[in-house]
């Protein structure tokens, strides 16, 4: 099977050389023990889009990241692909197709397997949920789905749990949020939002979970809301600058970065901005270089990039990289394939 090299032939290098400032930094201060040399058999789990670099690094020439491109469908591509990249490989492979073709579901993972969740094709919204392992490159369908059917719903990891939010039915925008607890195989209905909001993104920081624009069903949203898991209540937080729905979300060297997305009028965005947790105030960060709605921004050892999308023209499978020092993106390569409405998720 051919295989992509070029494309990624700087993510090795770059990542080589922060991993040596890092180590070099390290040794001026005291650390606590982070993975250390941690292998793929014993990975850490993260939220989607939360991988954050361990205090301790592992030997320089080794990174455990895996990233992995989900799904993606449209009614002239149906092929949900999934593709995989390692930096152990420096190349894109084609893993396991999911059961189910499906696009615009959510994507988040837990416990070092990647779940799938919701989502729609051109037919219907699905309330089922899939699960990827790893180490065993298959997918199953044995996880309990939905108390509902909801495309453009977000997913992310928090306390052990797996964190449903919003979406919408077919018919309309939803509050609706739900908790999955692995040990149990089961879904939860936790306290609803107080907006609904389809096509929202969600990360976890400092113990709170935010939900972030998205759609009501008449209007693309700036607001925010923000979960107190100890006493289960949602309070508004700081508005983005920007109305935006679909948009990519991670969290980056203490702030949630946004990006991209599409706005109240339907155009596709390159703007991007941050959220610091301490002012609580949003801030622009310099432009993608291309519009993308339906972006996925994760961090992938240690760097922040922003993977597929749409421009408004075309399904992209380009990838963007930030530089936070000089506050600049620019080109990373590409993925084999494009995923129109698929997720990107990493497993640390």
């Amino acid at each position: 099977m051919a295989v992509e090299k070029e494309p990624f032939c700087n993510l090795r290098h770059i990542l080589l050389s922060k991993a040596a400032i890092k180590e070099t930094e390290s040794r001026h201060m005291v650390i606590t023990d982070g993975k250390g040399g941690t292998t793929r058999q014993s990975r850490m789990s993260a939220p989607m889009s939360h991988c954050l670099p361990q205090s301790k690094l592992p030997p320089k020439d080794v990174f455990t990241d895996m990233m992995y491109m989900v799904g993606g469908w449209t009614k002239d591509d149906p092929s949900c692909l999934v593709e995989q990249f390692s930096t152990e490989f420096n190349e894109w492979r084609t893993a396991s197709h999911m059961v189910n073709q499906r696009g615009n579901m959510a994507v988040g993972t837990l416990d070092g397997k990647i779940y799938a969740v919701g989502g729609e094709d051109n037919v219907r919204c699905y309330s089922n949920v899939e699960r990827y392992d790893p180490d065993a490159d298959s997918w199953s369908a044995d996880v309990a789905p939905l108390d509902s059917p909801r495309s453009g719903v977000c997913v992310v990891a928090m306390d052990g749990y797996l964190y449903a939010i919003g979406g919408h039915d077919g018919i309309t925008a939803m509050n609706t949020v739900e908790r999955y607890d692995p040990k149990m195989n089961a879904w939860s209905k936790q306290v609803p939002m107080l907006t609904r909001r389809s096509g929202a993104v969600a990360s976890v920081l400092d113990d709170h979970l935010y939900v972030i624009g998205g759609n009501d069903g008449d209007l693309t949203l700036n607001s925010v809301e923000k979960y107190n898991p100890e006493d289960g209540t949602w309070s508004i937080c700081g508005h983005m600058s920007t109305p935006r729905e679909n948009a990519g979300c991670a969290v980056y060297l203490g702030h949630i970065y946004v990006a991209g997305g599409k706005d109240n009028f339907g155009l596709n965005l390159c703007t991007v901005e941050r959220f610091n947790p301490d002012t609580i105030r949003w801030t622009p960060v310099k432009r993608l270089r291309s519009k993308r709605d339906n972006v996925s921004l994760v961090v992938f050892d240690g760097a922040l990039l922003a993977a597929g999308g749409s421009d408004g023209v075309t399904d992209l499978k380009t990838i963007e990289v930030y530089d936070h020092e000089s506050n600049t993106w620019r080109h990373f390569g590409s993925m084999k394939h494009k995923h129109p409405g698929g997720k990107v998720a990493v497993l640390c």
